[in-house]
């Protein structure tokens, strides 16, 4: 072998370990975690000293088994995910440490402890969350293994839409969007729902890619689709209008239909597909605004929010009123941990933790949050587009658009932007269900990241 044969194999080989090496990233996650400790630890602190004046270290002990989860999966991913995106355990790890603080603030203006408080719960919730996304990492190797159970998977959504409908899961007895297990627990299959279709959507779009980007009919300088390949949007179009009418779940239907659409564009790079999507979804908006009581009063309490007729009646604005009073009461710098009044509006610890945290932690509070959450679907998208494989993409930018869509949907209906619709905000607000899917999203993205930085880029010539 001559010299600069030699020397061609040794820069291949320095270039592959350079991209091997998994230190950096995890090291740099480690620091970010431990950050994420103390900012959690010293608002927990702060709630303490602001509601009660004293220091309890009985919720931080209640803490630790969270803290120990979130450690294991760091060293977890080290020997099994060593190439995964450093930045998204940090970032869902402070986003639920500040939304578990928010609860447990709530329970201490309401005096409630033990089982009974909400933020106890809670924790049990985080504790079987993180489980989850351990499991999904483990036991998910290689995701792409996913796609071959991609009709599987939209049949397991289906059937999770539609498992309210059970008359003994029924968790209030008619159709509506939980299930009670034993008559212990309620759960909300929509949300493990709501990952199924977007594996499924991943799965078929790519199978399905070529006939929907082939050529149509140019219009206002566009390429729009043919009407026989408008066919699997009008059904997904009809699913979410399902999930509206029989389950009055306003949230989940707009975010099934979004998803898709979004992934939809993803795959074949048209904006035609966005505007046919808008006009269905302002179309189906229409509909239901007309034919459903609960839908038209939701755009009535938007509209006119600060009317007494509409705030004083049943399923009218009282609870958007009062969330906005919140928000201007905290100001540009809050009030402080545990000087606020949330309590005073309805479900704080729930539809409406947000107007409960920038009550108490002003405008660049909520902007230190929204920042989070924008850091967090941009890793999800960076993910995304850097995957060679064709699912991978779509996956990733359907779960990262899906985080995005969700967040935007919470805040716009709190802030009076949208009307609002019912949904949680993730990883902030109370409730397992969501925070068992948002963690599980968390596991597939890191199980994506790292599927994508293991593949070598070296460019020889």
């Amino acid at each position: 072998m001559t010299a600069q044969a030699q020397n061609t194999d040794t820069a291949v080989l320095k270039a592959l370990r350079k991209i091997r090496e998994p230190q950096k990233q995890r090291n740099r996650e480690l620091w970010l975690i431990l950050f994420a400790f103390v900012v959690i630890a010293t608002a927990i602190v702060l709630v303490q000293l602001g509601a009660i004046g004293t220091i309890q270290p009985d919720f931080l002990w209640l803490t630790v088994p969270i803290a120990v989860l979130v450690l294991g999966l760091h060293v977890l991913l080290r020997f099994v995910a060593s190439d995964a995106d450093p930045f998204v355990v940090p970032i869902a790890t402070i986003l639920t440490g500040l939304g578990l603080t928010m609860i447990y603030r709530i329970d201490l203006a309401v005096e409630t402890s033990g089982w009974e408080a909400t933020g106890t719960r809670q924790v049990m919730w985080t504790i079987i969350s993180l489980v989850a996304a351990i499991a999904v990492v483990v036991f998910l190797k290689n995701y792409r293994v996913l796609f071959r159970y991609t009709y599987l998977f939209g049949l397991a959504g289906i059937l999770l839409l539609l498992l309210p409908f059970v008359p003994f899961l029924s968790a209030d007895g008619n159709a509506d969007v939980w299930i009670s297990i034993g008559g212990f627990f309620s759960f909300q299959p929509g949300e493990i729902a709501k990952i199924c279709l977007a594996i499924f959507f991943a799965g078929y779009l790519v199978r399905t890619r070529e006939s929907l980007v082939s050529t149509g009919h140019r219009f206002l300088g566009m390429t729009w689709p043919r009407a026989r390949e408008l066919g699997p949007l009008l059904v997904i179009w009809l699913v979410s209008l399902g999930t509206i009418v029989l389950q009055r779940d306003l949230g989940t239907g707009l975010l099934i239909f979004g998803m898709f659409v979004a992934m939809l564009y993803v795959a074949t790079g048209k904006t035609s597909w966005v505007l046919i999507g808008l006009v269905l979804a302002s179309v189906g908006a229409v509909i239901a605004s007309q034919i459903l009581p609960y839908v038209h009063w939701r755009f009535v309490s938007w509209l006119d929010a600060f009317n007494p007729d509409v705030m004083n009646a049943d399923g009218g604005s009282y609870q958007l009123v009062r969330g906005l009073f919140g928000m201007a009461y905290g100001g540009l710098f809050g009030q402080g941990w545990g000087q606020g009044r949330p309590t005073e509006t309805p479900l704080p610890q729930s539809d409406f933790i947000l107007p409960s945290l920038a009550e108490e932690l002003g405008l660049v509070g909520v902007f230190a949050i929204l920042a989070m959450y924008m850091i967090f679907v941009s890793r999800g998208l960076r993910i995304g587009m850097a995957g060679q494989d064709d699912f991978g993409k779509l996956l990733a930018t359907g779960l990262a658009f899906t985080m995005a869509l969700q967040v935007f949907i919470m805040v716009g209906g709190v802030t009076r932007v949208i009307p609002l619709t019912g949904l949680t905000t993730p990883f902030l607000a109370a409730g397992g269900s969501s925070l068992v899917a948002n963690w599980i999203i968390v596991a597939l993205l890191l199980r994506i990241s790292d599927a994508v930085r293991r593949q070598p880029r070296v460019v020889i010539g």
